[in-house]
């Protein structure tokens, strides 16, 4: 029994290894003292004062978390309502919407990058923030739509009756009681959203233009010409920023069982 355990635990330590020692590598050469990112040198912090210092690099980023705000925050309220629908109503083609919603899932980025460029040139739409915005907000509403529906098949349906006989309407049900209750819901496809935006490659490599540029499309461009210590102190501080983001997202989405 105690060689069984031994092996499940070297075979989890194994795979958190594969999965966890890039990133540890990633951050500690970006306090590496060379240029060269195989041989360390000694410990430095230039690397993060050349990149705050960078101001095409700060614009870049502010851009990648502007659209990453709008995208989430855009797709959270899309896909609360679609969910909400899907779940509550009844109407014809609402199981073939719940099917699409799932393929949108499935659906290779690639396909969605190359129908939307082609939507775009039909109707003659400029490319920059608008048209990473609704790129982005097309790929990112489905997730929401599966983050929140999940979360309502454990909701009483007898709780939309007991509003009903109490005087509610459908919004002030919506806006009273359902959101309080699937804000964890929510909020989790708000956080899933905004990754899906800010390190998204594929679509806005087809969308995007030449009057905004974002961070993905900054970083893959540096990367063709060797990785510099700059982009590794780069993802360290995304990496830093997105631990922090989910700390704080837990402990105010699930407090009673922060404190149980």
């Amino acid at each position: 029994m105690k060689l069984s355990q031994l092996g499940r635990g070297i075979y989890v330590g194994f795979v958190y290894l594969l999965l966890y020692l890039p990133i540890a590598v990633v951050v500690l050469f970006s306090f590496n003292n060379t240029h060269r990112a195989l041989a360390w040198n000694g410990f430095t912090l230039k690397w993060y004062q050349s990149l705050l210092s960078d101001a095409g690099l700060i614009e870049v980023a502010w851009h990648s978390v502007l659209l990453g705000v709008a995208t989430a925050t855009l797709a959270a309220i899309l896909g609360t309502i679609i969910a909400v629908t899907l779940f509550r109503y009844k109407f014809f083609g609402r199981k073939l919407l719940h099917g699409i919603n799932f393929m949108l899932v499935l659906l290779p980025e690639i396909v969605i990058a190359v129908a939307m460029l082609l939507f775009y040139n039909f109707l003659n739409i400029q490319l920059g923030f608008n048209s990473l915005l609704l790129a982005h907000t097309s790929l990112c509403v489905p997730f929401v739509v599966v983050t929140v529906h999940s979360s309502l098949s454990d909701i009483d349906r007898s709780i939309f009756e007991a509003a009903r006989d109490l005087g509610a309407s459908d919004y002030t049900t919506f806006t009273r009681v359902l959101v309080p209750l699937l804000l964890p819901a929510i909020m989790a496809g708000w956080l899933l959203s905004f990754t899906l935006s800010l390190d998204n490659i594929i679509i806005s490599y087809f969308v995007s233009g030449p009057s905004f540029d974002i961070l993905p499309l900054k970083i893959f461009a540096m990367v063709k010409l060797g990785v510099k210590p700059e982009v590794n102190a780069l993802c360290s501080i995304m990496l830093l920023l997105t631990l922090i983001t989910i700390i704080v997202s837990y402990h105010h989405l699930f407090p009673k069982k922060n404190h149980a």
